[in-house]
């Protein structure tokens, strides 16, 4: 509303301008005042100056409309980031993009609009009233103009749609090529490849070019809206003069009003707000798309079945399978685990066996491409993130710090607000009670995460996950920032805990300390103690090898931020 009332404010000086140009000349120079025209020429540019004030005392409210619009956008991205465990960065960086040309566009829309609007009522309120019989001229090609404009912007905006469509493929296109540049040279790909390059630059080439015909269309809007009125009143000047009673001085003022205001609003909404109107358009459309909610988990399986009562949940892995993509090679067929309740189980295997992906899917995080993942008898891709949580707690290797207090962080997932001394007596047990005491107990405020170290910041996690009341509890190297005499003692005050423990080893102690191993080799699992499988699996033998070897020469660091030695290749 406010904005509404500095462009009233705005526009009275557009209606004045005609009719001060008008007195100025009838009145003043004709009349053989001067000193009179003068004064309205005058009075002329106080206006103006005053539309320049309102134009920018409207800043302020503007921008009250537009930064909570932005700030919705991107609540907007972040959920759908959140809800995306696997998002690409660079999407990310992408969607940040485009809010804030969301931003700028609708600012830049609003300000434009808002003036061009206000300039082209004002300057046929002024033209009605100096010159009522010169009004049917601009009208009739004003409304054609109009007409036009509206036509032409369907096909421009699918246009520009199919534009970033393209340009974000060619982009793409490129990326893949020059992040397995060595892989296209190896597999001697280099033609195929510089045809899929060629192709998605031609698709790009065409959907511009395309979008530059229907655009050059804009030019006969501003010659119907803007040049034609002018024409018109020229060419009617003498019977408007004999016939419909206008001085020279009113034919002057229409004119103003026609080269002043009306032509140079028409261009700018044929030109620039079109362009404009067009990348917002599109851009909200794009966001709209990435930042759609996933879609719905499948339903359970009709035989899974809840735990019965005052049972502890099972973790149960049933033909599990699971692709990255409807193309990519699968990472698990028909892969089956069954821990006993309260086991500690390792999973190991050499680099890009899914073993992350495995942690991911016991969480629910993600979805099983086949076969199913159950807690209990319940699926956990298809709970609610919070409901999810108080079945599965999954500790990924960065750990996650928010502002706020320490207590804050450490009973985020607790069911019930722990006690000061309930949280103390954790932090010992898993070796957390030297950086709680550092950093002034429960109710110190943790100002800057980034301002911790990277294992500080995995013990504060690994307290939360411990107050946690799920029954599963997985670590996906979780304790990689530790030392070795660290990670132990997490691992078994953990093991120790009620409930199945699922490890993502990146030592041999931790496969060591574990009821049983599971190797991931192929898309298959298998599981055994660790004395079985060093027999059963030659795979197994060389990762235990390639620890022991690397782990020999290692020294040991400070608790809690060691470098990591031994992590298998």
């Amino acid at each position: 509303m406010r904005l509404a009332g500095w462009s009233v404010v705005e526009a009275v000086p557009v209606v004045l301008s005609g009719l001060m140009v008008s007195a100025a000349v009838d009145r003043g120079f004709l009349a053989g005042r001067t000193a009179v025209g003068v004064g309205w020429l005058a009075g002329f540019g106080v206006a103006t100056g005053v539309r320049a004030y309102a134009a920018r005392a409207g800043f302020p409210h503007l921008a009250a409309v537009v930064e909570p619009l932005r700030d919705a956008l991107v609540a907007r991205v972040v959920r759908a980031a959140l809800a995306r465990p696997y998002a690409d960065p660079a999407d990310l960086a992408r969607l940040t993009e485009q809010v804030e040309s969301v931003r700028q566009l609708t600012a830049t829309l609003l300000r434009t609009l808002r003036g061009v609007g206000v300039t082209l009522v004002a300057a046929l309120v002024g033209l009605a009233v100096l010159a009522p019989a010169a009004l049917p001229l601009v009208l009739l090609p004003l409304l054609a103009a109009a007409a036009l404009f509206a036509r032409l912007l369907r096909p421009l905006v699918q246009r520009r749609r199919a534009v970033v469509l393209a340009e974000e493929r060619l982009a793409a296109e490129a990326g893949r090529t020059l992040n397995g540049l060595r892989d296209v040279q190896a597999t001697g790909a280099q033609r195929r490849t510089a045809e899929a390059l060629a192709e998605a630059a031609a698709e790009s080439a065409a959907a511009s070019r395309a979008l530059g015909r229907a655009a050059a269309l804009r030019s006969l809007v501003v010659t119907l809206g803007g040049r034609l009125p002018v024409l018109a009143v020229v060419a009617a000047a003498p019977w408007l003069v004999d016939g419909g009673g206008l001085t020279a001085g009113e034919l002057l003022g229409a004119a103003t009003y026609l080269l002043q205001q009306l032509d140079p609003a028409v261009r700018t909404l044929a030109g620039t707000v079109g362009g404009w109107l067009l990348n917002l358009s599109v851009v909200l459309d794009r966001l709209t798309t990435a930042t759609a909610p996933p879609p719905a988990p499948a339903p359970p399986s009709p035989t899974a079945t809840a735990a019965p009562a005052g049972r502890p949940p099972v973790l149960r892995v049933t033909a599990l399978g699971y692709t990255h993509g409807p193309h990519a090679e699968p990472l698990f067929t028909e892969l089956e685990l069954a821990p006993e309740p309260g086991e500690h189980l390792a999973v190991v295997g050499p680099s890009g066996t899914g073993k992350s992906t495995l942690a991911a899917l016991l969480a629910g995080a993600l979805t099983p491409s086949s076969g199913a993942v159950t807690v209990g008898g319940v699926h956990p891709h298809t709970l609610p993130g919070p409901e999810r949580a108080r079945l599965v707690a999954l500790l990924p290797q960065e750990a996650y710090v928010f502002p706020g207090t320490v207590r804050e962080n450490l009973a985020w997932l607790a069911e019930a607000p722990p006690t000061d001394r309930q949280l103390t007596s954790i932090a010992d047990l898993l070796g957390a009670g030297e950086l709680l005491t550092r950093l002034g107990g429960p109710d110190a405020r943790i100002g800057d995460p980034a301002a911790l170290s990277a294992g500080e910041r995995q013990l504060i996690a690994l307290v939360r996950t411990y107050l946690s009341p799920a029954p599963v509890v997985v670590l996906d190297e979780a304790t990689c920032r530790l030392d070795a005499a660290a990670e132990e003692r997490v691992e078994r005050a953990f093991a120790e805990r009620p409930g199945t423990l699922v490890v993502v080893a990146h030592r041999i102690s931790s496969a060591l300390r574990a009821d049983r191993v599971l190797l991931l080799d192929g898309g298959r699992g298998v599981l055994a103690r660790h004395g079985d499988l060093q027999v059963l699996a030659p795979l197994y033998r060389e990762l235990v090898g390639h620890w022991l070897g690397a782990a020999s020469p290692a020294r040991p660091g400070p608790s809690g931020a060691a470098p990591v030695p031994g992590r298998p290749s």
